[in-house]
């Protein structure tokens, strides 16, 4: 966090490479890229300095189930979010070899809503999560928004209290908007026996203008994706 700050006073931080792959990487590395939209129109930068409240919650894989060129790990923090309000958070970070971890993807968490509580091996560890679910979740959030399928493609569907759900027609009724892809997915298995999943949703590299964060919770035996945190950026 105190890197991070000290990049932020950095006179046109977003304009450097060098500091952006120091602290970014994937749908976070876009956030930054995304700030020199703000500066071109004339608005503020979107990235304010982050003071703790409280000690972050960390979510740690068993070291042998990490894959097998990255570590990653969850934290849950509160601090204020764009509007000044303290606020719970979830961010995921990663790594490669010889590389310092970086943020891959952040989101505040939705007034009323609360990080659900993960199942935990004997040591303390996450339990995994299923991969083949995340996928199918993941896919379903570009089904939505590149409006290339009908809602449900994935065999997954939105809650209708979703963000995204109540977001996309607003959004598009004035800007085409879609996704190429989505990056890592981060996430475990919940202590009821549902799923958690945070990723980011991204655009291809050489048009990027928008991003959107997910945090997500598919309860045990069901179809339904709800949206417990998510972050649009442009």
């Amino acid at each position: 966090m105190n890197k991070y700050n000290a990049t932020l006073k950095k006179r046109k931080w977003w304009r450097k490479d060098a500091l952006l792959d120091a602290l970014f990487v994937e749908a976070a590395l876009h956030e930054g890229v995304l700030e020199a939209n703000h500066e071109t129109f004339g608005t503020k930068p979107g990235h304010k300095p982050i003071n703790l409240t409280g000690t972050p919650t960390i979510y740690l894989v068993r070291p042998e189930q990490q894959p097998p060129t990255v570590d990653w790990f969850i934290a849950q923090a509160t601090y204020k979010d764009t509007k000044g309000y303290p606020r719970q958070h979830v961010l995921a970070f990663h790594h490669s070899a010889g590389q310092p971890f970086r943020l891959a993807v952040a989101t505040p968490i939705h007034w009323g809503r609360r990080m659900p509580r993960p199942r935990l091996d004997a040591d303390g560890y996450l339990a995994d999560m299923d991969n083949t679910v995340a996928r199918a979740v993941a896919k379903e959030y570009q089904n939505l928004w590149n409006n290339e399928k009908k809602e449900g493609a994935s065999g997954y569907r939105l809650a209708r209290n979703s963000f995204s759900r109540k977001a996309f027609p607003a959004v598009n009724k004035g800007l085409y908007v879609s996704f190429a892809d989505h990056g890592s997915i981060f996430g475990f298995r919940t202590a009821d026996g549902g799923m958690f999943f945070l990723f980011g949703m991204v655009n291809d590299e050489k048009s990027v203008n928008q991003m959107l964060s997910e945090a997500l919770l598919v309860p045990r035996g069901s179809k339904t994706i709800q949206e417990l945190g998510a972050n649009w950026f442009s």
